[in-house]
């Protein structure tokens, strides 16, 4: 089945499924796409009628797909940014767990346990310059990157 692919304002691609149900019993396929793709397409937009299978299955990066001929890629550099955005969010709750553990540790006068807080939070911290997400090559790869202190 074909959908069309067209590259929106957020510099993204967004897909057109034309639902089966709405073909006319007096139109061709063709006939049916047209007029589904011509409503929904925004006006001026750049845009490629592909096959479905031309889709990626996984869509952990949709913010980073790319119109590539007749198909759609994910972009590796804004899948990097995308996947750092989500680690951050990860360490920044184990961050605020860490405060509170700080709290009740400062509470109890253990400056050991004090100490060993602050350096985990000092690594959590790191993490945006510490950890090589240019490493991994494909979509694949750099889903299953996590840091290991998350």
């Amino acid at each position: 089945m074909k959908v069309r692919a067209f590259e929106n304002k957020d510099d993204g691609v967004s897909v057109i499924h034309p639902a089966p149900k709405s073909r006319r019993q007096d139109e061709t396929e063709e006939q049916w796409l047209a007029r589904i793709f011509d409503k929904a397409t925004p006006e001026g937009a750049i845009f490629k009628d592909i096959d479905i299978s031309a889709i990626p299955d996984d869509r952990t990066f949709r913010e980073a797909w790319e119109l590539n001929g007749d198909v759609i890629s994910v972009n590796m550099p804004k899948a990097r940014v995308i996947h750092m955005d989500r680690i951050r969010m990860l360490r920044n709750k184990k961050l605020k767990d860490l405060d509170v553990d700080y709290i009740m540790a400062m509470e109890a006068s253990d400056q050991a346990k004090m100490d060993e807080i602050a350096s985990l939070k000092s690594i959590l911290r790191d993490i945006p310059q510490a950890f090589d997400l240019s490493v991994a090559e494909t979509p694949e790869e750099l889903k299953n990157m996590m840091p290991d202190i998350l």
